[in-house]
């Protein structure tokens, strides 16, 4: 009786039970490994991935792979589903890196493209970044969408913060961005209060670290720029329930 008591409670332990729900897979093997190779980096995570057999680690805004026992990691890399041609990893990214868009003072930012637009577009964007400059010539060339430009000058861009003021306190704030960032103009720093700072503790609030960084209308935050096409598409993506205009 002792014999079936103890063969019973193995079998049902919660370790094993948690095993069993996860394909056989160690979570909290994977767990502690996991942190040792990332020298100590702190797991929010780990769910069975897109493939058998393969865990999905989640560590602040960067996911990694792992085998069921936490003894082979994969980093660095993107499952790609073939088929539907679709980047399966950086769609996970976006999904887990959502931004509260009633978090984003639009009434700060140096508004764009179409003002009635259904779509709507947050950028975090630097007038001396040569990454924004090229997107800027894309978003010209973009339809149906509002965008929300915020001032986000990084500290190693010796003009940015300088061209920021003056984009700010210009009358025409876009035709300056504008002006700056595809027409090369050098303008002097503007003399009037300014929102730059707040965005710039926004903005490393939510983790932004370069630019441009987008955000979706529905909360979903991507790292660089895209083709005008690109980004048409993946804004539609947003759900129905995505956030209007306030």
């Amino acid at each position: 009786m002792r014999s079936f008591i103890l063969i019973f409670t193995l079998l049902f332990s919660p370790a094993l039970l948690a095993a069993a729900e996860n394909g056989g897979a160690d979570i909290e093997a994977i767990r502690i490994h996991a942190a040792a190779v990332l020298n100590n980096t702190p797991i929010d995570a780990v769910h069975p991935g897109p493939i058998k057999g393969l865990f999905e680690i989640q560590s602040g805004r960067n996911i990694f792979y792992s085998d069921a026992d936490g003894s082979h990691f994969v980093l660095g890399a993107h499952i790609i589903d073939a088929v539907a041609k679709k980047d399966l990893t950086k769609a996970r990214q976006e999904a887990l890196n959502r931004v509260d868009w009633s978090v984003l003072p639009l009434d700060k930012a140096v508004i764009a493209g179409d003002k009635h637009g259904k779509l709507k577009l947050a950028i975090f964007t630097d007038p001396e970044c040569p990454y924004c400059r090229k997107f800027e010539k894309e978003l010209e060339q973009l339809k149906g969408v509002k965008i929300y430009n915020f001032l986000f000058p990084l500290s190693f861009h010796k003009d940015a913060k300088r061209w920021s003021t003056a984009i700010w306190c210009s009358k025409d704030r876009h035709n300056m961005m504008t002006d700056i960032m595809i027409n090369n103009a050098d303008p002097a720093a503007g003399s009037c209060d300014t929102p730059i700072d707040e965005i710039i503790a926004l903005g490393e609030k939510l983790g932004i670290t370069g630019t441009p960084t987008l955000i979706s209308g529905d909360g979903r935050l991507s790292a660089g720029g895209k083709s005008a096409p690109e980004l048409k598409a993946w804004l539609q993506e947003a759900s129905a329930g995505a956030p209007g205009e306030r």
